[in-house]
């Protein structure tokens, strides 16, 4: 277990917090670079079988340090934008092995994809087949596509991280897709190498996933009869992780497992695209005890993180474990701790049983995907530091300086009128 008390102290990864805490700046992130490691080893055993490839998710956590390890471990990336293309060049990453996905690519983020030689676009419209055509001709190159198909599946998961349902933005419905695919093969600037779904996040059920692969494989027959032979099945990401210390959720090795006998159908090669499942038990955010306040309904634990730092709880009402940095043996109260924005919905989890003193320092755990990577300046509030554990020294390395409101007022500065 990578967070543990030891003598009272909570510590992870072996680091003792209190320490760490007491000779750091709060609020700040601290990764474990051995889980990160260990859940990409696990996708890597288990699709061990199949021509695969893993193209971690940026979207969920996008720093150079994280991507740079993945980069070293063979990783390849799901890319959702031109500035995280960036980042996996900077970290050293291979982009021969980027999938670029999302329903908004930019003119300036497809010719940036194409200058870099990526393994292809995810396209998700009509109109999205002719800009990377017309791009593509002008530079004189072939551009790789993969079609992604909106295969209309309800899924158990907040509604605003499903992605496959027949309201969504995402994907291209199972009727039109196969004219598309059609319409691609005479383009003379492309080149059709798969098919591509992605039906969520956060989902603990193969269910889903094996209703979707099926009506893949459909239309990959469909398209083989129109002699239009694809290279790859990209599955997308999406597989949950256990945010309550008590849940037993789908291991990432059985949920490989129970989608193989589909997968091996297809005879194609199969791209994952994990992210959360990667990242999101390697974080934790440690904040101090600014103080506890007391009214006639409620015990409010405030702390020096707020939604600027950590949004989930407020955009999704998320619910992540909180535990005290020293364990007392005090009675426990009901409370909720709360940041210093000026928002109702600041709230980092409610009605939570501790007991924590005005000073101390409290961990929220599993924060290691969409924490940082949806961090603001809101209320103009610095962003914190990121650290990570090195998997062989266990030593900690900064690998983000917490900004300071110089970095904040530096690019409006030089428009001020004197």
């Amino acid at each position: 277990m990578s967070i543990s008390y030891n003598n009272n102290f909570l510590h992870f990864d072996n680091i003792n917090l209190k320490q760490f805490s007491e000779e750091s700046l709060t609020p700040y992130y601290l990764y474990s670079e051995s889980l990160i490691t260990d859940n990409f080893n696990t996708y890597v055993d288990s699709l061990r079988e199949f021509n695969h490839l893993i193209c971690y998710s940026v979207k969920a956590n996008s720093n150079l340090s994280i991507l740079s390890i993945l980069a070293k471990q063979g990783s390849g990336f799901d890319i959702v934008s031109g500035g995280e293309l960036q980042k996996v060049i900077a970290a050293g990453g291979d982009t021969k092995k980027v999938v670029f996905s999302g329903v908004g690519k930019t003119e300036e983020e497809i010719n940036y994809a194409l200058e870099n030689e990526i393994l292809c676009f995810n396209i998700e419209s009509n109109d999205e087949l002719i800009t990377i055509n017309n791009l593509a001709n002008k530079k004189g190159v072939t551009a790789n596509v993969s079609f992604r198909v909106n295969p209309e599946i309800n899924v158990d998961t907040h509604p605003y991280i499903a992605t496959g349902m027949k309201d969504n933005k995402f994907g291209i419905d199972e009727k039109t897709v196969i004219s598309l695919y059609d319409d691609a093969s005479k383009l003379d600037s492309l080149k059709i190498t798969g098919i591509d779904f992605h039906i969520g996040s956060q989902i603990n059920s193969t269910s889903p996933f094996i209703d979707s692969i099926k009506k893949i494989n459909n239309i990959v027959t469909v398209l083989a009869d129109r002699n239009i032979h694809l290279e790859h099945i990209d599955i997308g990401g999406g597989l949950g992780i256990s945010y309550e210390s008590n849940a037993n959720l789908l291991s990432i090795k059985n949920f490989i497992n129970e989608l193989s006998p589909l997968l091996s159908k297809t005879g194609l090669k199969v791209i994952v695209e994990p992210g959360r499942s990667i990242v999101g038990k390697s974080g934790i955010l440690v904040s101090k005890v600014l103080n506890i306040k007391s009214t006639p309904d409620k015990i409010f634990v405030v702390i020096d993180a707020g939604m600027n730092d950590f949004i989930r709880p407020a955009l999704y009402n998320a619910d992540h474990n909180i535990l005290p940095i020293v364990s007392y043996a005090s009675q426990k109260f009901i409370c909720d701790v709360v940041g210093p924005i000026c928002e109702t919905a600041d709230f980092m989890g409610k009605d939570k049983e501790l007991y924590v003193k005005t000073g101390d320092y409290v961990a929220i755990e599993d924060v290691g995907a969409y924490g940082f990577s949806l961090a603001s300046n809101y209320n103009v509030r610095p962003r914190p530091d990121e650290y990570i554990i090195n998997s062989d020294t266990k030593s900690i390395k900064k690998i983000r300086e917490r900004e300071d409101y110089n970095d904040m007022v530096k690019s409006e500065l030089k428009f001020l009128k004197t």
